[in-house]
């Protein structure tokens, strides 16, 4: 009989001897072999980092949090966020690093409480992804914005 394990960071409910990560991999392998499916990598990859913040630097986290009100509030595509925000993450212009490191890594001030996960996505099969990656992302943005 399986169990289950949870996430330290994200409370994700896993079967046990999966990770996030690999759950992370598994989307990027549905990507791969359906690329009609990236059209929505950028949310995906967005909404797993923000759900595992010390995969971002405090600076990154906060550049990061702006870009899910981009492209879930605001509505922009992509292309429209690349070249609105260009200059401010061109490495030659950036003083600040995206990525976290073993000595400086985002945080959240307070825990907060995701209604939907990376677990959730991917129960929902290839099929149902576009869907439910935008839903997740929907998700995030509520519990991040709720007081």
């Amino acid at each position: 009989m399986d169990s289950e394990s949870i996430c330290p960071e994200c409370g994700a409910v896993l079967p046990t001897g999966q990770s996030c990560q690999e759950l992370f991999d598994q989307m990027l392998f549905w990507e791969w072999e359906s690329p009609p499916l990236s059209e929505v990598h950028h949310l995906m990859v967005l909404c797993f980092h923000l759900q595992h913040p010390h995969l971002y630097s405090p600076e990154g986290l906060a550049y990061a949090r702006q870009l899910l009100d981009q492209f879930v509030v605001q509505g922009l595509s992509p292309a429209e966020v690349r070249q609105q925000n260009r200059a401010q993450v061109n490495s030659s212009n950036r003083a600040w690093k995206i990525t976290g490191t073993v000595v400086s890594f985002g945080a959240y001030e307070h825990p907060v409480r995701w209604t939907m996960t990376a677990a959730d996505v991917i129960t929902g099969g290839p099929e149902n992804y576009g869907a439910r990656v935008h839903a997740w992302a929907q998700s995030i943005q509520q519990a991040l914005t709720r007081p």
